[in-house]
């Protein structure tokens, strides 16, 4: 996991119940190896190259963001009904996810004078999408969660790709997520399901 200084009072408002404010990363000793271990298993997820060759996920840096963000919003929704550690870790989980993009962003050559403005536009992206597809997810659309998804990722195309099987995908995922103890996710030790083989002709 890499460090850089990511951006500060951020506030959620799918959440208000919750201030995220990242940078803060304000980790105990005896999380640590709980956030890494639950961290990198979120990341794995969301290189599946079947959300890719499947789904329609661009296999760009920017579809990979995207599904990132997702596995983020999976498990942030998830710790809502938690106890407040699993809370905790989830704030620190998305503390983590941004210092990696704020490393990522200087590993491209940006001016660090020009990294804060970005990590506010991306963090301003993060929330969005964690409302409006919370807002679907909350209701049980499916057809909501895809159009917001076609919105997302292919937010410049006239003609974007069908997302119904990525709406699909996070609904079970939702729902996977759901069924785990809390020991689960009090453990770091949360996965997300593989995306469905698709019928045999």
């Amino acid at each position: 996991m890499q460090q850089g200084q990511t951006p500060a009072g951020m506030k959620n408002e799918a959440f208000p119940e919750k201030t995220m404010i990242f940078g803060l990363f304000r980790k105990k000793n005896n999380n640590q190896a709980i956030v890494d271990r639950q961290y990198a298993a979120l990341a794995a997820a969301a290189r599946m190259p079947e959300l890719y060759e499947q789904l329609n996920v661009p296999d760009t840096v920017m579809g990979r963001f995207e599904m990132l963000s997702i596995t983020m919003i999976l498990f942030f929704r998830r710790t809502r009904a938690s106890a407040t550690s699993g809370q905790e870790i989830a704030q620190e989980i998305v503390d983590a996810f941004f210092q990696d993009i704020d490393y990522s962003i200087r590993e491209l050559g940006i001016g660090d004078n020009s990294v804060p403005k970005r990590m506010k536009k991306l963090a301003g992206m993060f929330y969005g999408r964690l409302e409006a597809y919370s807002k679907a997810m909350d209701t049980g659309d499916a057809e909501a969660l895809a159009l917001a998804l076609q919105r997302n990722i292919y937010p410049e195309t006239e003609a974007p790709a069908d997302m119904s099987g990525l709406a699909g995908w996070m609904i079970t995922a939702e729902a996977h997520l759901s069924a785990l103890a809390e020991e689960v996710i009090a453990t770091g030790s949360a996965t997300l399901p593989p995306v469905a083989s698709p019928p045999v002709a």
